[in-house]
């Protein structure tokens, strides 16, 4: 797919490349930050003898503590799956800036809940639910907005901005509980109401910096607000609403609505909306990519990466890759080859951490032999090696991938189902690998290595280079002689791998726009089929 460089689907202007795009980008990543340092903070924050003893928790028996301590957690996933589904109506009918304001508002009065609570462990409980909400509306709309005025050669770099903010969250909440443990009084109540205060700063930054945002364009356009969509897009590509890119990409979009309306009936609401989406996953390409959304979540979350603590130089490891790969490599590299790379390398380091430990059989008492010894330090390495490749592939590729893959008559159903299927698989993970290790020992780290593996095989056979490709060109790569065998993609449709637009969009919507006396601004679009 064109190697180390950068890929245009048609001409691109370089004003299309401006400030505003990546300003947009980055507002939108800002909501990352918020369970980021969610994520990061909380063990610590709860398992100070100042919390445990504001709440009570130092006179609960030890499984008690140990429920406790997991009822906590499944809270917050938990509700952030029902914030997630409950992302997709909410998408539709409001868009995706308000779903955004809303959800940090709700992030801020959840964070208050914890922060001001004392002796009431009732209101910590509430403070996570509500918190967890909001961060499933976030997972569910965020990435879906920025794929939808990010221009398709640093689609994925803009994306990315969302889990760079993850992983900067994430060092930030454990470096706070550091500087607390060192500077702070932890027998104190403000050691923990700190940390919980924090949570504030990443909420109210979203809440603030969201009022710059514009609307998505294909939302907008899809509510028959041409006018207002035009504007939006002129101002982020930097160009007159009457230059050819911009009409070109009206062009597209419009093709893809009116191909939802005819599927609709030409009925609107929800419940409409719903039986055309049912009826569009019905068609092959759409079944097929569902079905590969839903596949890349579940084997994100059995990759073994939340067997490890996301602190210390694993946590900075981890971000330093995250933060090399979306700024520079993902739209350069695309997105197939770093994910090939990331599963195998990670599925190395994990089998032999497994060895390790079923072999060497460490334990505390620290009487090891010298092969012992350099068995551990490399598996030391081993794990610094599994948070940099990790950083390269299903740590950010997943959420990447699966903003690209939908029409936008279908984007905000499959955000959210892509969304709640990460807490879900995320929930089912997290839960079981205590369980794991305690009956399976070191071949829990063998069988998440061979979950890597599969993440290869299928990403081999059935994820396509999405580099550079327009979200309305997306089809034929899943419907076509390359569907099972993505390796071909470049054979299948040369010279790089993008397949033209298909010519119901490139033709029948210029026809219509052509056609429409009551909008001379659309009179003449290109024929955007003969320039890829």
């Amino acid at each position: 797919m064109g190697g180390f460089k950068r890929i245009e689907d048609r001409p691109t202007p370089k004003e299309v490349y401006n400030w505003r795009v990546y300003m947009l980008a980055c507002v939108c990543g800002m909501s990352a930050l918020t369970f980021g340092y969610d994520g990061a903070f909380i063990g610590t924050t709860i398992a100070r003898p100042s919390f445990k003893h504001a709440f009570g928790i130092d006179k609960m028996t030890a499984d008690e503590q140990k429920n406790y301590t997991t009822n906590l957690t499944a809270t917050f996933t938990g509700s952030a799956f029902f914030g997630a589904v409950f992302a997709w109506p909410v998408m539709e009918a409001w868009g995706r800036k308000r779903p955004m304001q809303v959800s940090a508002l709700l992030f801020n009065v959840g964070a208050i809940l914890m922060t001001v609570t004392t002796h009431n462990l009732g209101m910590i409980f509430a403070g996570r639910a509500i918190t967890g909400f909001a961060v499933g509306i976030l997972t569910a709309v965020v990435p879906t907005f920025i794929s939808e005025f990010a221009p398709p050669p640093i689609r994925g770099q803009l994306t990315g901005f969302f889990e760079i903010a993850y992983q900067a969250g994430s060092l930030v909440g454990f470096w706070i509980n550091y500087g607390i443990s060192s500077h702070m009084d932890v027998t104190q109540n403000k050691a923990w109401r700190v940390a919980m205060a924090v949570q504030l700063i990443p909420g109210g930054m979203l809440l603030v910096a969201s009022i710059v945002l514009r609307e998505s364009p294909g939302w907008l356009l899809r509510k028959g607000r041409e006018e207002q969509c035009l504007s939006v897009l002129s101002y982020v590509r930097q160009l007159p609403a009457d230059h050819k890119y911009i009409k070109e990409e009206i062009a597209l979009l419009m093709g893809v609505i009116e191909e939802e309306r005819r599927l609709s009936g030409g009925k609107s609401g929800i419940l409409p909306y719903l039986a055309a989406a049912t009826r569009e996953l019905r068609i092959p390409s759409l079944r097929n990519r569902f079905i590969i959304l839903f596949v890349m979540f579940i084997l994100m979350n059995f990759s073994g990466t939340d067997i490890f603590l996301y602190t210390g130089y694993y946590g900075l490891v981890k971000a330093i890759g995250a933060i090399t790969f979306c700024l520079w490599i993902v739209d350069r590299s695309g997105r197939r080859i770093p994910w090939l790379l990331s599963a195998s390398s990670c599925a190395v380091c994990l089998i032999y951490m497994g060895a390790f430990v079923e072999i060497a059989k460490p334990s505390k008492d620290g009487l090891h032999s010298a092969s012992s010894i350099a068995g551990g330090k490399a598996a030391i390495a081993a794990i610094m090696l599994y948070s940099w490749f990790w950083s390269w592939g299903g740590n950010s590729l997943a959420w990447i991938v699966s903003a690209e893959l939908f029409p936008i008559s279908l984007r905000s159903f499959t955000g959210a189902f892509g969304a709640s299927t990460q807490w879900l698989s995320s929930f089912a993970a997290t839960m079981s690998a205590p369980h794991m290790f305690a009956k399976c020992g070191g071949y829990t780290f063998i069988f998440y290595g061979l979950c890597c593996l599969l993440t290869w095989v299928f990403t081999f056979f059935w994820i396509p280079e999405t580099k550079g490709i327009p979200i309305e060109c997306m089809g034929p790569l899943f419907d076509g002689p390359s569907r099972h065998t993505q390796f071909r993609q470049k054979k299948v449709f040369p010279p790089n791998g993008i397949p033209p637009p298909p010519p119901e969009l490139a033709h029948e919507t210029i026809e219509r726009i052509d056609s429409t006396e009551k909008k001379p601004e659309f009179a003449h679009v290109e024929d955007v089929h003969s320039r890829v």
